[in-house]
């Protein structure tokens, strides 16, 4: 899969160093070229130095026949921009972008076709937040992982001997559940 990826920073680097390895066709973009000599040393990538959201840049970078932006600069408008022209000018299928923002994220509406054509948002504070969020509602838990748009969840704890779900039909537990 041909992959676009902008930002070389600890995010976008981690994301080329996964992809790459999966013998995808990755270029990431950077305005740091020490940063994109180093992600070069260690991987067999294209790099492209210049400004994320252009449309010469984007083009150095492969942007017509890309099948994914991956939009991981530190910049929220930047990474909407550049879906915004990936989207417009080269009808590229799949954009994600970091959203950092609360205030865009707050807006939901902002993120369609008509608006900042963006695929999927990447959030680390909402993921953070939300994280903490199941944690404090499941007393206890390790993990909670929402499944099927959050109509079923997954709640991870430790068994101990003597616990109150230990060897007990999951058809009870609910009676032991928050919620349940």
């Amino acid at each position: 899969m041909k992959i676009i990826i902008l930002g070389a920073g600890q995010v976008g680097s981690g994301m080329a160093h996964s992809l790459s390895r999966e013998e995808n066709d990755i270029s990431v973009v950077d305005t740091d070229p020490a940063r994109l000599r180093e992600l070069q040393e260690k991987l067999d990538i294209r790099t492209v130095n210049g400004h994320a959201s252009r449309p010469e840049t984007l083009i150095r970078a492969g942007i017509d026949d890309a099948e994914l932006l991956i939009a991981l600069t530190n910049s929220d408008e930047t990474n909407m921009v550049a879906c915004q022209v990936a989207y417009s000018l080269f009808n590229t299928p799949t954009k994600v972008a970091r959203i950092r923002a609360a205030d865009y994220l707050a807006h939901p509406e902002l993120f369609t076709r008509e608006n900042a054509p963006i695929d999927y948002l990447i959030s680390p504070e909402k993921l953070v937040t939300d994280h903490v969020q199941r944690l404090i509602e499941y007393p206890g838990a390790l993990q909670v992982l929402d499944f099927a748009e959050g109509r079923a969840q997954l709640v991870a704890t430790r068994a101990v001997r003597e616990g109150k779900l230990v060897g007990r039909a999951l058809s009870s537990l609910p009676d032991e559940l928050p919620g349940g």
